[in-house]
């Protein structure tokens, strides 16, 4: 009996594959690495790695779960323009934040619309080094951040124990393939660009063992491979009567915390 009720469970497991069309060899690739999913995660990381300038659009979902077991998703939208090796503008808007991020290859600076507040640190060098000291230094989380760097299949592809194709979807009106990757502490999904341009459209982190999988999600749109890029663009120019803050404020979920307000 108990092998008749698991043998039940296996079909309507294959069948539910089925309807929702997944083959069941991608269904139940979960133990290695598929070298499709491996092989369109590199092409990415090239594509985007080796363009010498970018703009894009994102909408952002991040979910908490309060101490009651709530699950709650908080949305934000955020632009970059990215010119390499080491400028970056990035806007990130929402209803706890409303800041803009500089970097020169100098000064890294945030501002701080509402609060009309600014906070700067000095970093020298590239790109990269910019984005490691936000999330090192400074834990200060950016959206999509380890899909700006020069390498970013080395980053992404550290400690992955599984992966997994599941073909072509459509997200924001375009194909894109479908990627599915484990870690030892997140799962987290990929979707690319089908065709010449493979560029990342949606980027999904599951953090398994918290309570309740909480989903950091981030949807791209409005890729431009060839934007105008003013003079002045990675350049902070103080507002009048700006505060200038010692330090970054940083919240507990890494979020830029500069309010209405703050000091």
């Amino acid at each position: 009996m108990k092998h008749e009720s698991m043998t039940r469970r296996g079909l309507r497991a294959i069948s539910l594959a089925v309807v929702v069309g997944l083959g069941t060899g991608s269904a139940m690739a979960a133990g290695a690495v598929n070298p499709d999913a491996d092989e369109i995660l590199r092409a990415m990381s090239n594509f985007i790695g080796n363009a010498k300038a970018f703009s894009v659009a994102a909408d952002i979902s991040n979910e908490v779960i309060t101490q009651e077991g709530q699950k709650l998703q908080f949305n934000s939208s955020a632009t970059a323009v990215v010119e390499r090796p080491s400028h970056l503008y990035v806007t990130r808007h929402g209803g706890f934040v409303d800041a803009q991020m500089f970097f020169d290859g100098k000064l890294l600076t945030i501002f701080g619309k509402n609060a009309n507040a600014y906070a700067q640190k000095p970093i020298a060098g590239t790109l990269d080094d910019a984005l490691v000291a936000l999330e090192s230094g400074l834990g200060i989380s950016l959206p999509g951040g380890d899909l700006l760097i020069a390498n970013p299949y080395a980053v992404l592809s550290s400690g992955i124990t599984s992966s997994g194709y599941y073909g072509t979807e459509i997200v924001g009106g375009v194909e894109s393939h479908h990627l599915a990757f484990r870690t030892a502490k997140v799962d987290w999904q990929l979707w690319v660009k089908a065709g010449a341009e493979p560029l990342p459209m949606k980027y999904v982190i599951t953090t398994k063992f918290m309570t309740g999988a909480p989903q950091y999600s981030v949807q791209f749109s409005n890729w431009n491979l060839k934007p105008a890029i003013a003079a002045n663009q990675f350049t902070f120019v103080a507002p009048k009567g700006a505060l200038k803050l010692d330090t970054i404020p940083v919240d507990e979920t890494g979020e830029i915390s500069m309010k209405q307000g703050s000091k």
